[in-house]
């Protein structure tokens, strides 16, 4: 594929969960393919059957630590403004489950594919905390403010055609027909003006920023409050335990 470039978030035995490590490095990779001067187009998936879970539950125990809570805060933000920084075109092959910080990723893209099998939720509240690492920030931008508040508040989980039918993502195939749809839209801007399609996503992308520079603040940091909580706890706690959370509002 002439000038893309592929990344995988690769996981795979834990659906790609995010842990510290996959954290940090995911707070340094855009801002590292801007500078690749052989890819005009950056295609990003998820290795196995999922595009990423989110945030790994287990790591959330030790991130609850002000020492490690305050780098969590800091290396979220870096991601979605390496996200909106980067002036290649970058496209989301989604190719399952994409939630929490992991359908966060994969809607700062600048198209999202999907096979049938993709689902997307933002489930911050299902663990006892905000939605602050992104998810206040795109999904009103890309499909209103009531259906925004309606799913980031119950974190419920859609699947692809209802995410397409939304405008939450642009295109959903079968899953045989994923690779190929993706190859020939990666072909078709890398061999486009690329140069007009740079400025074209610059100039489309100050409206997310604008939009990041009002909210993600706030809403990392009342995330951030929020693993202080009892109901975070209780939700870390059930998981291990393998049983539905008990929350207090607490």
């Amino acid at each position: 594929m002439r000038g893309a470039s592929a990344t995988t978030l690769n996981r795979p035995q834990a659906l790609n969960a995010v842990n510290s490590k996959l954290h940090t490095e995911l707070a340094q990779i855009f801002a590292d393919v801007q500078w690749d001067e052989e890819a005009n187009v950056v295609v990003l998936t998820g290795a196995g059957r999922a595009f990423s879970a989110g945030g790994d539950i287990k790591w959330m125990e030790e991130m609850a630590k002000p020492a490690t809570l305050q780098t969590v805060l800091w290396e979220g933000k870096k991601i979605i403004n390496d996200l909106l920084e980067l002036e290649k075109p970058i496209i989301a092959k989604v190719n399952g489950a994409a939630t929490g910080l992991g359908a966060t990723i994969a809607l700062f893209c600048d198209i999202i594919i999907s096979s049938t099998e993709g689902k997307f939720a933002d489930p911050h509240v299902k663990v006892g905390v905000g939605a602050g690492d992104g998810g206040a920030v795109i999904w009103p931008l890309l499909i209103g403010v009531c259906k925004a508040k309606e799913l980031l508040m119950t974190g419920d989980l859609i699947g692809a055609e209802e995410a397409e039918r939304i405008g939450l993502i642009n295109r959903v195939v079968p899953p045989d027909k994923l690779d190929e749809t993706v190859q020939q839209m990666a072909t078709r801007l890398a061999n486009g003006a690329i140069r007009a399609i740079r400025a074209t996503k610059v100039s489309v992308n100050k409206l997310l920023k604008a939009n990041a520079n009002l909210i993600l603040d706030a809403s990392l940091a009342l995330e951030g409050h929020c693993f202080n909580t009892e109901d975070h706890r209780e939700a870390v706690r059930a998981f291990i335990e393998k049983r539905q959370p008990r929350f207090t509002g607490k």
